[in-house]
């Protein structure tokens, strides 16, 4: 019959690697900034259990912000069908600082016409 897409199932019964979760989280855009929450370097770790459940370490880039759940959502959804069960871990030490935000999000910052 083709090449019908793997089922959600099928997909997560191989275990994803740190970096596929990395690049899945890409999809993930910070509401407020609009740029992926990799690029801003809010992701502090990564880890995947044999199970193919997924912790992640994750800051924001302010303690009070209350778009915590837009962001898991977000990250639901970007992990669907690689993934059995994610869990995100909410630190805040290391305080984040605009120092952890990579090259591509510098870039992407400075053509919105931020000084970074």
């Amino acid at each position: 019959m083709g090449d019908a897409p793997a089922s959600p199932a099928a997909a997560a019964s191989s275990k994803p690697t740190d970096e596929d979760v990395l690049e899945a989280l890409k999809d993930v855009v910070d509401p407020e900034l609009g740029i992926n929450v990799v690029d801003l370097g809010l992701i502090y770790g990564v880890h995947v259990d044999d199970d193919s459940t997924v912790v992640v370490d994750m800051t924001l880039t302010s303690a009070a912000c209350p778009l915590t759940d837009m962001i898991e959502d977000q990250a639901e959804a970007a992990l669907e069908g690689m993934v059995n069960a994610l869990h995100i871990n909410w630190v805040w030490m290391p305080p984040w600082t605009a120092a952890k935000i990579s090259d591509d999000g510098r870039d992407q910052l400075r053509a919105m016409g931020f000084n970074v």
